[in-house]
This record gives C-alpha cells, structure tokens and sequence, in this order.
C-alpha cells in the first residue's frame, strides 16, 4: 500500500510555512526591522556556513542529519516490535532526562489524544504514556506505587549509562520489579536505549538481557528524537514514526541550499542571529495549539544548550547564546503578552499556526440579551483561537515588536518530521554564525562534577573537596 507521504502533492500540501515578514522595517518600523539588504548582506556567510555543515556531515560529525535516511529500517525494526507486544504491556514508562525525554513528551503531545493516558478508545489497545523526567522523589515514588509493574515496561535511555538522574531511576524501578516479580522478570519489563559499544548501560543490559536500542555516537541528546531515544515510545503508543522521519527527509530536501531566501531554517537563525546582535537575545516560541506547546519546551532545550557557550572556536571569551522562552497562546495572552507588547525590546515572537486543528468546536449561542457575551455564538473554538493569534501578531507588529509565524497546514507525523528538523538545521547554522561548537555542553558538566564527587562516584574525589570546601553562605543573607 502507499502510503499518504509517498505521494508529492500530499506533501506539498503538508508543508510548514516560514512567515518572516514581521521581522522586517516595513512592517515593524526602521528603528527594529531589517531590510532586504540586511539578510543579503549575509549570504556570504551563509555560503560559508553552508560548506562547513555539509563537510561535517560529510565527515560523520553532524548526526542528526543523517537520521531521515539512516533510520528508516530501524523505524521499520521498532514498528514491529512495538505491534508485536501491543496487549502486552498497560504502561510505557521512560527513564530518562533533558533530550531523552523532552522529544518523548513532544510528540506524544503532539500526535495523540489530550487525554491519551485516560481514554482507552483512543489507545485502541497501547499502552499509556509515563515520562517522569525529573528525579523528585514524590512524583516518582508515587509513579510506582500506582503502575502495575507486572503490566509495565520501562524504556532506560542513557548513552552513557552514567547519567545519575537516568540510573538512579533505572535503580530504583528495577528493584521494584524485582521485589514484586522476581530478578527474571527484568529483561521482560526493561528495554535499553544507549551506545552499543562503549557505557554502564549496555553492560548491563547484556548481561540482564534486555532488548536494546543504540543511539548513535554522533547525535546527541538535544538532537536524539528521531533516533530510538523517541521513536520507541511513539510507536509503542500508535504514532507512524515512518511519516515522521519523512517529514524530516522532506524538510532537508527543501534545505538543501545555500540561499537564505530559498532556505527556511537558514533564514529563520540569520534573523534570530541579527536580532541578537542588535540587543534582542529572548527568543519567545508561542504556539497557538496545545497539541504543539511541549515542542516549544524541546525547542528551548535544543536552543539554549546548543548556543548558550563561553568561548568560540579559538578559545576565546564570548559569552553568547540567546534565551528561548515558552509560551503559549491563547493562555500567555493573560500572562506573558503585556510584557511582550509593551516591556523592554528585547524579544523576538515565534508564533506557531495551525490551519486545520484535529477537531472543530461549535461555541454554543446563549444569552442573547447580553452582547458582551452572545457575539460569541456561532463561532468555533478553532476560529477563537485562530483569530487571537493573528490579533496578537497585528497588536505585537503595530508595537514595532519582531514577530515571525510558523505556520502548520495541520498537525501530523510528517509536519511534526519537518519542524524538528528544520530547527535542529536552524541551530547548527547558527553555530556557525556565533562561531561555536553547537553540539557540546560544557557548561553542563561541572555541576554533574560536584554532584558526582559528594555522591561518590570513583574518579571524582577532587570535585568533592571542592565543593566541602566552597564559601559558607552569611547567614545575615538569608531572611
């Protein structure tokens, strides 16, 4: 059977659009727009930036692009794993953090059911949906006091196998399931994902005997979502991971060019780019569809980790990275908006659109006497929302505030495919405009040190003393 992405005109008709035209003087004034002489006065260094992230690809050394094409058997591969144990297991959980989660709940949020965990209908026979993404002890004991373990399989997600947060919950879950079934029950109950050749991780789930998923060495976290490290759960809770990875291979396609104005992901970071050397380093995502607001928490991820660097590529201090922000609309209209619309110019808007939304609601007519309020009958809910976002924009570009839009025809597998990428390429060209290396986390690290170091964890006595030894806090400071 063919399937729907295989057909060109589907395709097209699913593209997300880029509306950049906010960003630009003639819409929000001189004194914060730009000018077309201002992108093409960047070309150049497009060119350059261009050569750079395709010779890295080409190397083996930017992985995530290679995820469209690469994963398609392995797509295949988890698709009938996850039909082959569906009835099999009631509950989905992930054990993960950061970009081994953030992706997870994305897409669940994204392609499911809102209420996916509570409506056995719209599962249709998979199982729910657990992403504990944290390590607070409440949540997670609770998590396992309310699973059925014996109908409950955990997916482990740790390149390393040395991720504290990801292998204190491993620890924890497995004693748990051992307690209530027995130590033959683990390789039934876990699956690992993480490196295949090298980690605590993989050594431990061959000699438990777990099923296991490699995440390859040349992705990282923050860019993992299309590799096992998202694609298991989503299959195991119904998504087509095979139309998402083509809404990837789609939107590289359409990349696949040096020139700013042909080139959306490459536009979109140039402008981001300029409006943070110009005193504008808050970069606000604001989808108006709750299906998409958890795509604006793995934005943020992907942004501030990839950006936020001290040095550039010679070593020398820079301190840059500009500060995604998440918001939603309607929602952040009551919260946000009033900040954005009128507080300091320091922001750029990245409103997010959808054309068609999963289902349409009829507002109900009533109380025809009162006007404030009966105007609101006849109208759909997915007009409201619609309308309050183009509001929204006119009110933030009459403000001279930049603003750009993001516009999905619906949400799906293979548009969802296509934004991931897109910013995923949108990030590693603007490492090479910020001259950084986009794929490192420094500042990450020395945190994880201490916390090794006062935990235990061999090799890591010095940060210990270091941190027995930091300044003790004046107590006339703390109120």
């Amino acid at each position: 059977m063919t399937k729907r992405y295989e057909d060109a005109s589907w395709k097209e008709s699913m593209r997300i659009k880029l509306d950049v035209n906010n960003m630009f003087a003639e819409n929000v004034g001189e004194e914060h727009g730009y000018t077309k002489a201002d992108v093409d006065a960047m070309q150049e260094k497009a060119k350059v930036a261009h050569k750079s992230i395709k010779a890295a690809k080409e190397a083996g050394n930017l992985g995530f692009m290679e995820l469209p094409e690469s994963h398609k058997e392995i797509a295949k591969e988890i698709k009938e794993f996850a039909d082959a144990n569906k009835g099999k297991y009631d509950n989905f959980v992930v054990l993960g953090i950061g970009g081994s989660a953030l992706g997870n709940i994305a897409l669940q949020t994204a392609l499911n059911h809102p209420y996916y965990n509570l409506n056995d209908e719209a599962r249709n026979g998979y199982p729910r949906l657990f992403v504990p993404d944290n390590v607070d002890p409440t949540r997670l004991k609770g998590l396992l006091e309310t699973l059925d373990l014996s109908r409950t399989v955990f997916n482990v997600i740790s390149k390393s196998g040395g991720t504290a947060e990801t292998m204190s919950q491993f620890l924890t879950a497995r004693a748990k399931v051992v307690e209530e079934l027995g130590e033959d029950a683990v390789a039934d109950h876990f699956i690992a994902t993480t490196s295949e050749h090298s980690g605590n991780l993989i050594k431990i789930a061959k000699e438990e005997g777990m099923k296991t998923y490699y995440i390859p060495e040349n992705v990282g976290g923050r860019f993992s979502v299309l590799t096992p490290v998202g694609l298991i759960s989503a299959a195991f809770t119904g998504i087509d991971i095979e139309e998402l990875l083509a809404g990837a291979a789609y939107m590289d396609q359409i990349c696949d060019t040096d020139e700013l104005w042909s080139n959306p992901a490459y536009l979109n970071a140039a402008l981001q780019y300029l409006a943070d050397q110009d005193g504008k380093p808050m970069s606000v995502m604001m989808p108006y569809a709750h299906d998409l607001k958890d795509v604006a928490d793995w934005y943020r991820q992907l942004w501030a980790e990839s950006l936020g660097k001290k040095v550039n590529r010679a070593g020398e201090v820079i301190n840059v990275g500009p500060t995604p922000v998440k918001a939603l609309g309607a929602t952040d209209q009551h919260s946000q908006v009033q900040l954005y619309m009128e507080g300091p110019f320091d922001k750029v808007v990245t409103f997010i659109e959808v054309e068609k939304y999963k289902e349409t609601l009829e507002i109900a007519d009533g109380y025809e006497d009162i006007s404030g309020v009966s105007y609101l009958g006849g109208h759909t809910f997915n007009e409201l929302l619609t309308v309050e976002k183009q509001a929204t924009e006119l009110a933030l570009t009459e403000n001279n505030r930049l603003n750009c839009t993001v516009t999905f025809p619906e949400v799906n597998a293979f548009t969802i495919g296509q934004f991931f990428y897109m910013y995923e390429l949108a990030t590693a060209f603007a490492g090479e405009l910020y001259d950084i290396d986009a794929f490192n986390q420094p500042g990450v690290e020395l945190g994880k040190q201490y916390a090794y170091g006062v935990l235990g964890r061999e090799g890591f006595t010095e940060k210990k003393e270091e941190f027995d030894a930091r300044p003790e806090k004046n107590s006339d400071l703390i109120l």
